[in-house]
């Protein structure tokens, strides 16, 4: 049994560790490989086939407030697996049998229906605002079990639970980490456009528990998350002067980072959470990169001269960094190591490149491409190889990788008619790396600068 408290997302309290497997469907553990027929795919199958899944509504051990907590939960897990365009959640209304709690499901009613994998699962209530949900993921043709686990939780922590277990369902069935049990931190956006207030924002991936961190009394920019802290680096306009702050999610308290000449900008921490990399403005009207320690001191400076060196990112072994800059005279994507030497032009497209971001994976860099009339967010590998767009308009900008390295969230800017006549509405979107299944992320106001958060942040 896994038992998840909060406040903190990251605190993960595990008692005994349990999987719940039925004893005539052991055979079906984690380790056994999928059977003929199985609903275990590769990931890149799911892209064209997405996996047929029917989720119905998880018992209520003692109806009522369980029963209703069972459906809410059921509606979770689809919304997340239908979401992310490789399952293919299958209508309820086609079920010839309930979900079937902790007994093994009649296989062939699911069958029958085309169901290749099943989730069924109970709700109990443990006394105060104490619950138990078990699920079980089966897979259908050969009628085994994959997966069964339970967790014990408090009520208001109940949407988590069903983002972890979309996790889990997506890990199993496909091969990879899931990225559902994570959060975006972004920068809400209101009023006229010429007077913005723009605002600390955060959210979960599917854009529930929305909440705003700063009042919009200062102009905020570029938020990052910590990799291992419930922490965010983000750009504040604070008392007028564009600086790097801290800013803590449990405390709400805000740290500048340094207090440096000139402006500090595009921060982001170092892989291992030691240190912020970040640009800062020369007198010389350029911009270098530099690192500093979470306390503000420690700078190191990485590159040097009139260029304007801005938005770098570390690789996820900390051994590389990709920026943009206009050193060679266009503004363009480089990769140097940690140290700030071997630097390397890798971006030679039609047009102008920024805000670069390495993937969890290793495998890609994301950016932003722009020309004369469009934007463009795109990948590439570390060496500048394998260029691809994804998604083109009249204005986007800023990708961020899912923690799994399989989705990219960004945000685009349209003309839009507003009350007085025109004006601009700004909106995060989601799209896979392989450039199918391009959505829109709801958000109660206009949204920029998205970051994503580790998984489980």
């Amino acid at each position: 049994m896994t038992d998840l408290i909060r406040p903190s997302r990251r605190r993960l309290i595990a008692g005994t560790a349990a999987a719940l497997f039925i004893p005539a469907i052991a055979r079906a553990q984690a380790a056994a490989p999928p059977a003929a027929g199985s609903a275990v795919i590769d990931v890149n199958r799911a892209r064209t086939e997405p996996i047929p899944i029917a989720i119905p509504a998880l018992v209520g051990g003692d109806g009522g407030d369980a029963a209703r907590l069972g459906q809410d939960i059921a509606n979770v897990i689809t919304n997340n697996l239908g979401r992310c365009g490789l399952f293919r959640p299958i209508d309820p209304a086609a079920f010839i049998s309930a979900g079937a709690g902790a007994d093994v499901p009649n296989f062939q009613n699911w069958k029958v229906i085309g169901a290749q994998a099943l989730v069924t699962g109970r709700v109990e209530s443990q006394g105060g605002d104490r619950v138990r949900v078990e699920f079980r993921l089966w897979d259908v043709l050969p009628a085994q079990q994959i997966q069964g686990t339970a967790y014990t939780t408090t009520l208001t922590n109940w949407r988590r639970i069903a983002h972890i277990i979309s996790d889990v369902i997506y890990e199993r069935l496909l091969g990879e980490k899931g990225y559902f049990d994570t959060r975006i931190v972004y920068i809400a956006g209101s009023g006229p456009r010429d007077r913005r207030v723009k605002r600390l924002a955060i959210m979960d991936q599917d854009g529930e528990n929305n909440r705003f961190l700063t009042d919009g009394s200062f102009l905020a920019l570029t938020p990052r998350f910590h990799p291992t802290r419930d922490e965010i680096a983000f750009m504040s306009y604070q008392n007028n002067r564009p600086r790097i702050y801290l800013f803590n999610l449990g405390s709400g308290r805000q740290q500048l980072l340094g207090n440096f000449d000139g402006i500090t900008l595009s921060p982001r921490f170092s892989p291992d959470g030691s240190n912020v990399i970040m640009a800062q403005t020369t007198n010389s009207g350029g911009s270098v990169i530099q690192t500093v320690g979470l306390s503000g001191g420690g700078a190191r400076r990485l590159t040097d001269g009139t260029a304007i060196d801005v938005s770098p990112c570390y690789s996820p072994d900390g051994a590389q960094i990709v920026f943009n800059s206009d050193r060679g005279g266009d503004q363009q994507l480089y990769v140097m190591g940690a140290d700030g030497g071997g630097v390397k032009r890798i971006s030679f497209g039609q047009g102008r490149y920024a805000t670069p971001v390495w993937s969890p994976r290793g495998d890609l860099i994301a950016y932003t491409r722009f020309g004369a009339s469009t934007f463009s967010i795109g990948v590439m590998r570390p060496d500048g190889s394998g260029e691809r767009i994804l998604s083109e308009s009249y204005f986007c900008e800023g990708p961020t990788f899912a923690p799994n390295g399989r989705v990219i969230m960004f945000w685009r800017e349209t003309p839009a008619r507003d009350s007085r006549g025109s004006g601009f509405s700004a909106r995060l979107y989601s799209i896979d790396i392989t450039g199918f299944n391009e959505r829109a992320v709801t958000t109660p106001t206009d949204a920029s600068d998205p970051a994503w958060s580790p998984l489980g942040a």
